[in-house]
């Protein structure tokens, strides 16, 4: 879940003239960001060998 610090920041980055669809796209990369990190403290991982198996199976 995205913070309002980390909002801020991030918006304060942009230019003085963006898009709202610069801002949501950039809202919603930071959110998938944060949400893999927080799985990857939660051991909520695959191997690669495992991400190769279903890779397969998806691709066929």
């Amino acid at each position: 879940m995205l913070t309002k610090t980390n909002v801020i920041k991030t918006l304060s980055q942009f230019p003085e003239n963006f898009s709202i669809d610069e801002l949501v796209d950039k809202m919603i990369l930071l959110d998938k960001i944060e949400r893999g990190i927080k799985d990857a403290e939660n051991g909520k991982t695959i191997s690669d060998e495992e991400l190769e198996k279903r890779l397969k199976e998806w691709l066929k």
